[in-house]
């Protein structure tokens, strides 16, 4: 039988079953889709592909999954270092946007993103920011997944003056783009404190109506749950199950600050959390309670947020630091196995977005993304296990070729097609633009 592509590593790890490793093993890719995942020898007799990849020293997984970021603010990488989330947002990330916010902004800004994204190894993020046709227009020039943020917050930007506005606005990028094979979407309320009761009540409907998931920030600070408190008598968590948020369509990001009753409730109500702990770290909001939520049950994903709150967009740090926390807060050493870990980069982070029949782990029918990483340098001498080299040994400089519904993107760390290679040369350009511009935006609120 004639496949497309055979691509024979040296390990494969195709996350479900968790804790299998393959040695010997081929992945035939046909039409965009897995064909086959079975023996080096039995794979040769059995088809004739149209390229054969041979990764003598590799392993093979799937595609990184980022859970949470906000891809445009790539552009603002550095511009408000040192400062708590508050303080951060309303006197250096939000006057900023004021004044540069626009649909050119997003689109070089998530340009940028994807490039970072794609040589690191992810395949799939979910977006929480404004202009998300700006957004799609650019995943999917680069050949890039993204699952889009219908981003609403109380207060006017260059995307849309109100709550409603926002709404109609991203409901109809969604609309435009449904059909779209590399995309998918989801509702983005930005958090409890910047959006109200009424539009919070209309989104928990419009998700069930739209079978999409609801994507918020939560319990990052501790300052964002005393001021509820002050406000309505509330945790923000208790306010969104009153509301009919706090379901299996909840994608929770942060919660750095959960009860143990908070904990059950996100296990018993099949709520994901996205984990980002460079940036809890970076604005000191804290470490999340990961150990008492794996013990839980709680579906954990893994995101970067953005670079301008993490500064890079490395979900290999992102995987390595994530172990480490969960093991040192715990004093637990064996909480977040390396394949626990795989797991919640690929397949638990394809489930918060609805999208684990199609990607997340590497069986037969699912979309072929893929990522291939080289364990073959001295760092990485000697492997007894490469899931365990993956998380505590491996980073993004260890991403070698990498597929995207079948589609080879990146092959031996250069990006693939001129589409590509000219977005990379035209962001560039633009990069050198919007850094002129904010440094001038920067020296004002300084």
């Amino acid at each position: 039988m004639q496949v497309d592509e055979l691509i024979l590593p040296r390990w494969i790890i195709p996350i479900e079953p968790q804790g299998l490793v393959l040695e010997d093993h081929a992945l035939a890719i046909q039409d965009g889709r897995i064909e086959a995942l079975l023996p080096t020898a039995e794979a040769r007799l059995r088809y004739r592909p149209l390229k054969e990849t041979v990764l003598a020293t590799h392993v093979l997984t799937p595609g990184l999954v980022n859970v949470h970021t906000h891809a445009a603010m790539t552009l603002l990488r550095g511009i408000g270092d040192d400062l708590p989330l508050h303080t951060w947002l309303r006197e250096r990330i939000w006057p900023i946007e004021q004044a540069l916010l626009s649909r050119e902004f997003v689109l070089d800004g998530t340009r940028l993103a994807c490039l970072e994204m794609m040589q690191g190894g992810v395949t799939c993020f979910s977006d929480m920011y404004f202009f998300p046709d700006a957004a799609a227009q650019a995943a999917l020039e680069l050949g890039m997944r993204a699952c889009l943020g219908i981003t609403v917050i109380d207060f006017p930007t260059a995307w849309a003056s109100d709550a409603d506005d926002y709404l109609q606005r991203g409901l109809a990028v969604r609309d435009a783009r449904r059909d779209d094979p590399l995309l998918s979407f989801c509702l983005a309320p930005h958090a409890p404190y910047t959006v109200g009761d009424a539009t919070l009540a209309q989104m928990a409907t419009l998700s069930e109506q739209l079978n999409i998931p609801v994507h918020i920030h939560l319990h990052e600070t501790e300052t964002e749950i005393s001021q509820e408190i002050a406000r309505s008598g509330q945790r923000p968590i208790e306010r969104l199950l009153s509301l009919g948020l706090v379901g299996p369509q909840l994608l929770a990001v942060h919660c750095v600050h959960l009860l143990p009753t908070e904990v059950e409730l996100f296990a018993e109500c099949g709520v994901s959390l996205a984990h980002c702990p460079s940036s809890n770290l970076k604005l000191g909001s804290g470490i999340a309670p990961i150990a008492r939520c794996l013990d839980a049950g709680v579906r954990i994903g893994l995101g970067t947020d953005g670079a301008a709150s993490n500064n890079r967009l490395d979900m290999m740090t992102e995987m390595r630091l994530a172990a480490l926390l969960a093991k040192g807060a715990s004093a637990r050493p064996e909480v977040f196995g390396a394949h626990e870990v795989l797991r919640a980069a690929t397949l638990n982070g394809a489930q918060a977005l609805g999208l684990e029949k199609r990607i997340g782990s590497l069986e037969v029918g699912k979309e072929a993304d893929l990522t291939a990483f080289d364990l073959g340098s001295l760092e990485c001498q000697p492997c007894f296990d490469p899931a365990s080299h993956l998380v505590f040994v491996a980073g993004r400089s260890h991403v070698t070729d990498v597929w995207i519904r079948g589609k080879s993107v990146v092959q031996m760390r250069q990006f693939v097609g001129e589409a590509v290679r000219q977005a990379a040369s035209e962001g560039a350009s633009a990069v050198s633009l919007w850094q002129n511009r904010m440094e001038l935006r920067f020296a004002s609120l300084r």
